[in-house]
């Protein structure tokens, strides 16, 4: 008996839910929502708020959500040689891979990891300045960029800081990477150009 009410029920269902389609005018909506969003306007009028509108300005000195930090140096020469001389890199030092199992880490605190570094460095870099750091990438090689120097040239004495402009900004024919690499991964680029400059100086 409940088994042949439980058929009746699903019948009686099925056959309300077919009855409400009709060819020859639209359906009904149940949810119309779901369709048509209401739209809202962002800047109509509102007693809220003391300009009388909805849209407002962001406080003055806010900083955008994720992974944007602002960079407070200039892009002219002489910003160039501020970074040159006095930013550094906020990373802590890499581990030695003879020390990895006694040191301690701390998974909060970023640190250099040249299986970053190297990887963002062979995607961007490379193609120009070499996989080497020697300035003889395949760009160079086919002669489509001349005159790119290698890292260890003394006449350009890269330190930490001019590598991190330069990556935020670019310099002559080299264009700026700050929308392809977020903060840390700049620095952790600087990081692995300071290796092969290193690699090449033995």
């Amino acid at each position: 008996m409940k088994t042949s009410l439980k058929y009746i029920v699903v019948l009686v269902m099925l056959v309300s839910i077919v009855s409400c389609q009709k060819n020859s005018r639209p359906n009904y909506q149940y949810m119309p929502n779901m369709y048509q969003s209401v739209g809202y306007e962002t800047y109509q009028e509102s007693d809220a708020f003391n300009n009388g509108k909805e849209g407002q300005l962001p406080a003055l000195g806010s900083i955008p959500r994720g992974d944007f930090m602002p960079y407070e140096i200039d892009n002219t020469n002489e910003g160039y040689e501020l970074a040159k001389t006095t930013l550094k890199n906020p990373l802590a030092p890499a581990i030695p891979l003879n020390m990895v199992d006694s040191v301690e880490v701390d998974p909060n605190v970023p640190r250099v990891d040249y299986t970053v570094g190297g990887p963002l460095y062979t995607i961007y870099c490379g193609i120009c300045h070499g996989t080497k750091g020697d300035g003889k990438g395949k760009l160079v090689q086919r002669e489509k960029i001349l005159g790119v120097p290698a890292y260890n040239d003394a006449g350009r004495a890269i330190t930490e800081g001019s590598i991190y402009h330069v990556i935020y900004y670019g310099k002559n024919t080299m264009g700026s990477y700050a929308n392809q690499l977020n903060e840390e991964e700049r620095w952790q680029v600087v990081a692995y150009v300071e290796k092969l400059k290193a690699d090449l100086n033995k």
